[in-house]
């Protein structure tokens, strides 16, 4: 048992918290790499006291940094160097099925992931660690997320398929209806790697999607346009942003333990004399638990 420290992360249409006390911009060093800003720490209150929020705008305020270029593992481990238990991520999404309408929220449970390029485990040669992905979310943390959507006011769908492709161009028609069969229900470019990598730092993850835009699936629609997801996420903002809120307030008072918390403990393959010290004092945060 412990107390709650939820990261969350920011995707578009989610720039900042604004109920955040004491809150401060503090740099996290990675040695990952550079992570996609600094982290905004604080406190929000809730009746029960406060709980600890780490927020990470994923694109870097401005939305400065394209989603290939994201930094999934920097921004991962300076998460969890900021003292996340939990980590909650925000992303704008596509729809692939009629009844995911834009304005609707999808908290979900699976994902199919079509990146390429992307770094997308901490460990490597020298340490060796294979981590089931089974159930790639927090049953426990997206339960909290959905509830905390329906009492901010929105319509939400409890579970769903997210296709992570690799963008930044939008889908050809051609794909859009692949991954219709494939049993995709929603579309978008950021979920992976981050949350394999959260899987491996030990930290339960939930995703919550908001829906801009139907994907270019629809005949008889017209193709998506920036201007019109813009219009969609400033709207989905303020219901993520009073959904984050609605969720820190649900929290028990203390964090049971989570079996996602020690996943580690039967991962690892490599032989003790054969890791290599280099990649072990990298793994100092996500993996120092088990090292």
């Amino acid at each position: 048992m412990t107390n709650w420290t939820i990261g969350i992360i920011g995707g578009s249409g989610l720039y900042q918290i604004d109920a955040l006390e004491d809150a401060q911009w503090i740099r996290v060093n990675s040695p990952f790499g550079e992570a996609s800003d600094e982290i905004l720490c604080g406190r929000i209150a809730t009746k029960k006291g406060h709980v600890q929020l780490r927020f990470l705008p994923r694109h870097g305020r401005g939305h400065r940094i394209p989603p290939s270029e994201v930094n999934a593992r920097a921004n991962i481990d300076a998460l969890k160097r900021a003292g996340c238990t939990d980590i909650v991520a925000i992303s704008a999404v596509g729809s692939l099925r009629e009844e995911l309408e834009p304005g609707r929220f999808v908290v979900v449970d699976q994902f199919i992931d079509r990146t390429k390029g992307r770094p997308s485990s901490f460990f490597g040669s020298g340490m060796v660690a294979h981590v089931s992905m089974a159930e790639p979310v927090c049953e426990r943390l997206s339960a909290f997320a959905a509830a905390a959507v329906e009492k901010s006011g929105g319509k939400v769908a409890h579970g769903g398929t997210y296709l992570a492709m690799e963008g930044p161009q939008f889908s050809t028609r051609a794909e859009s209806h692949l991954y219709r069969q494939w049993g995709a229900d929603v579309i978008g470019m950021t979920a992976m790697p981050e949350a394999k990598l959260c899987r491996e730092a030990e930290m339960p993850y939930a995703l919550v999607g908001m829906v801009t835009d139907y994907d270019c699936w629809r005949e008889d629609a017209a193709f998506v346009e920036v201007s019109e997801v813009i219009e969609q996420m400033n709207a989905n903002g303020d219901l993520a942003r009073k959904t984050v809120e609605a969720l820190v307030a649900s929290l028990p008072e203390v964090r049971e333990a989570s079996p996602l918390d020690t996943v580690l403990d039967h991962a690892l393959i490599t032989s003790p004399d054969a890791r290599d010290p280099a990649m072990l004092a990298r793994l100092d945060a996500v993996a120092g638990r088990v090292l």
